[in-house]
């Protein structure tokens, strides 16, 4: 395609381009172009939502064209303010690495990863002196600072907003000034961000980048962005009976979004429930394969009529064990008190009846199947 048809096609999911019109003459120039994502390192799983920016960096790379992927393992000692009601804590430089590596790993199933530069923040701004911070923050006012939505929202609620805090978007837009970035995408609640990093090549005397910003999808709850916060994501990483299960219970409303920003699929079956299967089918196909999408139906099939898998995992556990207990030795509850949540929500079932009684006391050895939900099953054999 040439440059014209590709900026339609970004256009057609973008929120907002700045600028179209250098951003056209960079793609006509023929040269090659630097196109930067950066990332927060502090939850290191990659879900569908990522992947809206990740597929249109994936065209860029085709036309020949750079993608930086920068790790913010500096930034993120800080943590990304943006959206935040409070402060967040921050990060060791350790965890920011180890959770770099992991994104770095996921993001090479979207990216072409001999196209793909990985490059870390501390980098640069370790190096960084004490005059070069108060150079970088003479290039912009509090007052621009606290346009930001986030800071405006907690300053009027009297919540405190730590000084470092606000060098955050100048620390991200410094990143573009120290590589040199040609464009920078990012989603909608970047823009901030993504902007300074404009306005601050301009003042190092630097081209500016040209910012393109993608819209959130919104997770399976149907309300909230995707996250793994809000436990509403369908993560890139997850086993395949897992994704597929989470597709299917896409919201109805959303499922035309979900096809034009996360696939290639033009043609959706007009019943809703086909074009469910259909869906799934794909994101299998696309992070596992084409081999396991039978596989992975089957097991969803099973588990919508009411059965357990054929292959589930065996756990050996000795007696006795109370059910509290063995929800929470076994992994499906995070504590002993959620477990008895579970229990008290009809959440956990014994060879397919509801366990509803939390005193529960195995003191001989059996075995059965022990479920939380639809979708997690184990097989305890209880010694």
């Amino acid at each position: 395609m040439n440059a014209k048809e590709f900026v339609e096609i970004l256009k057609r999911d973008a929120v907002q381009i700045y600028s179209e019109e250098t951003l056209l003459k960079k793609l006509e120039s023929g040269k090659k172009l630097k196109i930067k994502l950066g990332a927060d390192p502090s939850r290191p799983d990659l879900h569908l939502g990522h992947s809206v920016v990740l597929r249109k960096l994936r065209m860029f790379q085709e036309l020949g064209h750079e993608v930086v992927f920068v790790i913010g393992d500096f930034t993120g000692m800080i943590g990304d303010p943006s959206g935040k009601s409070k402060t967040r804590v921050p990060l060791t430089f350790e965890q920011t690495r180890q959770n770099g590596q992991s994104y770095f790993k996921q993001v090479t199933k979207i990216l072409n990863k001999d196209k793909t530069t990985i490059m870390y923040n501390s980098e640069w701004l370790s190096k960084m002196n004490f005059s070069d911070v108060l150079s970088l923050a003479g290039k912009y006012t509090l007052a621009r600072i606290m346009e930001r939505d986030d800071f405006a929202k907690r300053y009027g609620d009297n919540q405190p907003i730590g000084l470092h805090e606000i060098f955050y978007p100048l620390m991200q837009g410094y990143d573009s000034v120290a590589l040199g970035v040609d464009i920078e995408v990012g989603g909608t609640d970047q823009t901030f961000n993504l902007l300074v990093g404009r306005e601050l090549q301009k003042d190092y005397g630097q081209d500016q980048q040209d910012v393109i910003t993608f819209p959130l999808l919104a997770g399976l709850d149907g309300v909230e962005k995707m996250s793994k916060s809000l436990d509403n994501y369908i993560g890139i990483d997850e086993p395949a009976e897992i994704i597929f299960e989470k597709c299917m219970k896409v919201p109805d409303h959303l499922l035309n979004d979900y096809f034009r920003l996360t696939t290639d699929i033009t043609q959706i079956p007009d019943n809703i429930r086909e074009a469910h299967f259909v869906y799934a089918r794909e994101i299998v196909r696309m992070y596992h394969g084409e081999n396991i999408v039978v596989s992975a139906e089957k097991r969803y099939r099973e588990i919508a009529s009411g059965k357990a898998p054929n292959k589930i995992e065996t756990i050996n556990v000795e007696a006795p064990v109370g059910i509290v207990d063995l929800i929470h030795t076994i992994g499906f509850a995070d504590s002993k008190g959620d477990a008895r949540r579970l229990i008290a929500g009809n959440g956990i079932k014994i060879n397919g009846e509801t366990v509803t009684d939390t005193t529960v006391i195995f003191q001989t050895a059996q075995e059965f199947v022990l479920s939380r939900g639809k979708n997690k099953f184990v097989k305890v054999n209880i010694n």
